[in-house]
């Protein structure tokens, strides 16, 4: 059970305002009007919770559970012990994930400018947005409706913030335009100078970063995470685009929609990903690269060549996923031989 001090809650919930949230149908013999207090994990929760089962190997502790009510996969539902109602849905997790937020919706900040932050005169701002202690928000920028700001935050002039976005506190934006719904969680970094220089003679000269990041709609990206503007063209990312902690956009990359860039992922300047692409962490990706839709790229991998569409690459450099498994497998087997050969006397010839 989630800690109200500092999650939201909601209230109780009946089971048929459950099975319609998770698209599941009403367990025989149960009551409708019996409600249920919240989620709550296979071990921990009780009669008035509801949980889920999602990876085989807790079915152990789905016997045990004291649940009141389980989201399970149809094939398992047979499994939930008695006393306790089989949710029976085709995805377990996403069924839990809309149930949590139904009991805890997300917090919003009462709408308002707090006496501490700047906001120029010629800022724009939408109805109900909520700009935080000591925030900044500088000439000509524009803050649609619900806008949040976080402590500490600072958006810069010009820069467009959609319907609801969530900015965090201490993020900074600048030359930017992100679309509706998208978070920047605290820390965040957009719209820095690009990593540009040319050499001369007596050093480097830095190239101006005439470019923007472009943000979609339903974007995260998550804290301490850097995407650098566009050198000449812009930096972009794709509607629906989910970017980790701690993850570094150079200038003039690309992504399409719905991608997932997990923590530590670099990735160098005019870099394009496809749509749905998958990048695991600490992935290193060179520049200039085009990364077909569906690729995957496995944590650690080191990108220095193209990747065709939904394929899996691993391994530095990155291969085909089974040839990169096959190289580790006689790798391993190579240390073992060598390991267990008989070490020569120094006297010993070759």
């Amino acid at each position: 059970m989630a800690d109200r001090r500092f999650h939201t809650y909601a209230g109780a919930l009946a089971l048929e305002r459950i099975v319609e949230i998770v698209g599941a149908a009403m367990p025989a013999g149960a009551s409708g009007d019996r409600l249920f207090d919240d989620v709550a994990a296979l071990g921990a929760a009780g009669a008035a919770d509801v949980t889920f089962l999602e990876n085989r190997k807790y079915l152990s502790a789905l016997a045990t559970t004291k649940a009141g009510a389980c989201l399970v996969h149809p094939s398992l539902a047979a499994r939930v012990p008695t006393g306790c109602h089989a949710l029976a849905v085709a995805n377990p997790y996403l069924a839990y994930a809309r149930l949590a937020a139904a009991f805890h919706p997300p917090a919003r900040s009462p709408a308002g400018v707090h006496p501490t932050a700047v906001v120029d005169a010629t800022a724009t701002l939408g109805a109900g947005v909520a700009i935080g202690p000591y925030a900044v928000v500088m000439a000509g920028a524009k803050l649609g409706a619900g806008v949040e700001i976080g402590p500490g935050a600072m958006i810069g002039a010009n820069v467009e913030l959609g319907d609801f976005v969530v900015v965090g506190a201490n993020a900074s934006v600048s030359h930017a335009l992100v679309g509706p719904r998208t978070r920047l969680y605290p820390g965040s970094r957009i719209g820095q100078d690009g990593f540009g220089f040319a050499l001369s003679l007596s050093g480097f000269v830095k190239v101006p970063q005439l470019g923007l990041v472009r943000i979609g709609a339903d974007c995260e990206v998550g804290a301490n995470s850097c995407i650098d503007r566009g050198s000449a063209g812009d930096t972009v990312i794709g509607d629906g685009t989910w970017i980790d902690n701690l993850v570094q956009i150079g200038h003039n990359v690309k992504t399409g929609r719905n991608c997932v860039i997990v923590a530590q992922v670099g990735i160098s300047g005019s870099t394009e990903l496809g749509d749905g692409v998958m990048a695991g962490g600490q992935a290193g990706l060179a520049g200039h690269l085009k990364v077909a839709a569906g690729a995957k790229i496995i944590a650690q991998s080191g990108v220095h060549r193209d990747i065709e569409a939904g394929q899996t690459v691993g391994g530095t450099p990155a291969v085909p996923a089974e040839e990169w498994r096959r190289q580790s497998a006689a790798l391993r087997r190579l240390v073992r031989r060598t390991a267990s050969e008989p070490t020569k006397e120094p006297n010993e010839s070759a």
